[in-house]
């Protein structure tokens, strides 16, 4: 008779981001191709701006030379302030309110947008010391910001976003689009 045990195959546990995040999409950003970014939002409405998994900085390999979160010669996103429980003080972001500049070795620049409206918490000013973060760990400790929806806004953050099946359908179909246009 075989000892052999049966063991189970064990499936990874769900990371803090899967547990306790919901993923939303915005597809080319202000129409330009294949700028997506994510935003994940958490239950207590704090939502986390990153770059989508298929933003051109992630995907072709490049390096960046520069983040800028300086937006004009009045507005540094830097600068921002919140203090007490209401988070006062924090910059108030529109939809398309820029948040960071970021410029790769090559002088490809691309401008981050805030995708909801919101008060500005916190920018990652990790990624200005160690842009890598950014490269490596863009829905973690590379994160662009933190954004607070006002509380009766909270639940129409998602109207203007794609759910990640939704998005996986935009990049699949980008996808089929390239594959089908003569070379």
């Amino acid at each position: 008779m075989d000892c052999t045990e049966e063991k189970d195959i064990e499936t990874p546990a769900p990371s803090v981001i899967e547990r306790y995040f919901t993923r939303w999409y915005k597809a080319d950003v202000k129409g330009q191709a294949c700028e997506d970014h994510c935003i994940l939002q958490h239950s207590n409405r704090l939502c986390v701006l990153t770059l989508a998994e298929t933003h051109p900085i992630l995907q072709d390999g490049r390096t960046i030379k520069n983040i800028n979160y300086k937006i004009s010669n009045g507005c540094s996103r830097l600068n921002n302030k919140v203090a007490g429980k209401s988070k006062r003080g924090g910059q108030f972001l529109t939809e398309f309110a820029p948040v960071c500049r970021i410029t790769c070795t090559d002088e490809t620049e691309y401008t981050i947008y805030s995708c909801i409206r919101g008060r500005l918490l916190e920018v990652n000013e990790d990624i200005l010391v160690n842009s890598s973060l950014l490269l490596k760990k863009p829905s973690t400790d590379g994160y662009i910001a933190l954004i607070l929806p006002k509380f009766e806004e909270s639940k129409l953050v998602k109207e203007n976003l794609l759910s990640r099946e939704d998005f996986e359908v935009v990049v699949s179909k980008r996808a089929a689009d390239v594959q089908s246009q003569p070379s």
